[in-house]
């Protein structure tokens, strides 16, 4: 028979993992976004915008200007989809190949440090799919942990290709 102490004790750690659970998630809010050595600080929120609309915010169109890019083609990239259930891209993300997809957009999309660029990417990947079962590059770049995500410009569409790659083949078996 459980003690009232017990009791007391289980329902004191239901409370704190049910407040830890719907407290805000920590999300990048800006990009170091870097094209052929060049590099600017940019908010997601202009990301958005240039995603939305494909007219990039000023400070992002100056960026782009100077890396000789379009804007169509980094709104073409943000808004590219990737279906994938969350349980199945994290079991995915987990094994052997997901872990190298993850390692080919690491070196695209990174934290500051460098350091758990996998495990950033994997929980930014599956909290995209959470709401809809696909994910987009905007996505992911909303729901990268921690206030600041370096992107380089330079390698992001040929990572972001391979991982709408893995998730095509896995089409009926993975996802």
């Amino acid at each position: 028979m459980a003690t009232q102490k017990t009791i007391g004790w289980g329902v004191a750690l239901s409370l704190g993992l049910w407040g830890l659970l719907s407290l805000p998630s920590a999300a990048a809010d800006n990009v170091l976004l870097r094209y052929r050595g060049f590099g600017r600080t940019v908010p997601v929120t202009e990301l958005a915008e240039l995603a939305e609309t494909g007219e990039p915010p000023q400070r992002l169109a100056a960026l782009l200007r100077t890396a000789g890019q379009d804007p169509a083609d980094l709104q073409r990239i943000l808004n590219a989809e990737a279906g994938a259930t969350p349980t199945a891209l994290d079991r995915t993300l987990n094994s052997l190949p997901g872990e190298w997809v993850l390692d080919q957009l690491g070196t695209a999309i990174y934290p500051p440090s460098g350091q758990a660029s996998r495990q950033a990417l994997r929980s930014a990947l599956v909290a995209s799919a959470q709401d809809d079962n696909r994910v987009t590059l905007l996505e992911v770049l909303e729901n990268y942990p921690g206030n600041q995500v370096v992107v380089n410009g330079n390698r992001l569409e040929d990572a972001y290709r391979q991982f709408q790659a893995l998730t095509r083949a896995g089409r009926g078996w993975l996802f």
